[in-house]
């Protein structure tokens, strides 16, 4: 009889679309694996992530508002859960792999800093003060993160359709339509970078506006008329469109709604992530970066393992010390910079 993972990879065969991600048909792992009874591949890639460490850490980790006071501005990991519910809604709508979709959008930010892409910025440029041919890309990080920093350096032994989907996702300031000859191999993936995109920017509209940096009025007319007067209307029709223009071939949105969503990005990026009166914040967690990067470079014993790498040369110090300040949390990061770099209070002993 077959097992439960062969009855699903069965069904994946009946009623997934010819075009989608069959959990049979991976590429594979890059360390063989004995399969599991009950699960398909992807759904056991997607349980592994949930479980992993980097990704509960996503809970105390900037999206954009860092050290946010309110209890309802998103976090790393709300976004993340954001990104894999439109994501599926998406790939059930087209009958793609749910399974991996959902596994590629819960891991799609792992490797993200601390304070957000400040943090990403400042990382980037305090690791090459140490070593000039390195750098730092949260997509490059996540995968870093599970393939080799997870489970004390054995990494998670994903799916190689997994990790493609993760190497792939960033977009940037990019606007839609992504060059197709550049991007990820499976359409679930696809369906990821578009939800990512999707996800960010309605939420991050809400973020703003709860904020008060932005008001409704402010908002483009044109994109309102395009996508919709509210949140929900917006998802909505973003969403639908995907699903309506990516029947045939590739996961595309139509004209109209491409660029209207690349204008709410741009407004974005312009009144919010890049706004006036962001330098003196940016200033702060660059500063908490280099100063516990150079900390770390000079007092290896600091941290865990710090002292083991040192012994490979800077470079290899450089990318332990880059590793370690990656995973913190933005709550860490702080209590860190506190307790290296700030004096302690005299207490009176009896």
């Amino acid at each position: 009889m077959p097992t439960p993972r062969e009855q699903r990879e069965q069904l994946e065969d009946q009623i997934l679309s010819p075009r989608a991600a069959k959990s049979a048909h991976s590429r594979g792992r890059e360390r063989p694996e004995e399969p599991c009874r009950i699960r398909p591949a992807f759904q056991r890639d997607r349980d592994r992530i949930v479980h992993c460490k980097a990704f509960r850490r996503l809970s105390d980790k900037t999206q954009v508002f860092i050290a946010a006071e309110g209890d309802h501005y998103r976090t790393r990991l709300t976004h993340t859960l954001e990104v894999a519910q439109i994501g599926r809604t998406i790939a059930r709508a087209l009958r793609l792999n749910e399974d991996l979709t959902e596994a590629i959008a819960l891991a799609h930010d792992l490797g993200h800093t601390p304070f957000g892409h400040a943090g990403e910025a400042a990382l980037d440029a305090a690791y090459r003060k140490y070593d000039p041919a390195a750098g730092f890309h949260h997509a490059e990080q996540s995968l870093r993160v599970v393939e080799v920093l997870e489970k004390d350096g054995q990494g998670l032994n994903l799916t190689w359709e997994v990790r493609d989907g993760i190497r792939n996702h960033s977009k940037g300031m990019e606007d839609f339509p992504r060059d197709r000859t550049a991007g990820p191999a499976t359409l679930e993936a696809w369906v990821v970078l578009f939800s990512d995109r999707i996800a960010y920017i309605n939420h991050d509209i809400d973020d703003a506006l709860r904020a008060g940096l932005i008001t409704a009025e402010m908002l483009p007319p044109a994109c309102l008329t395009a996508l919709g007067r509210t949140h929900g209307q917006r998802i909505t029709t973003m969403v639908t469109d995907v699903v309506s223009h990516s029947q045939e071939a590739d996961v595309a949105m139509g004209e109209e709604v491409t660029e209207a969503t690349n204008c709410l990005k741009d407004f974005l990026y312009a009144n919010v992530y890049q706004r006036p009166g962001l330098a003196g914040e940016n200033v702060r967690v660059e500063r908490t970066i280099h100063s516990l990067f150079d900390l770390y470079m000079e007092r290896p014993e600091e941290f865990p393992g710090g002292s083991e790498a040192a012994r490979g040369g800077v470079r290899a110090l450089a990318r332990a010390v880059c590793d370690h300040l990656a995973g913190m949390t933005d709550r860490f990061a702080s209590q860190q910079l506190a307790a290296h770099f700030l004096p302690r209070p005299w207490r009176e002993h009896p």
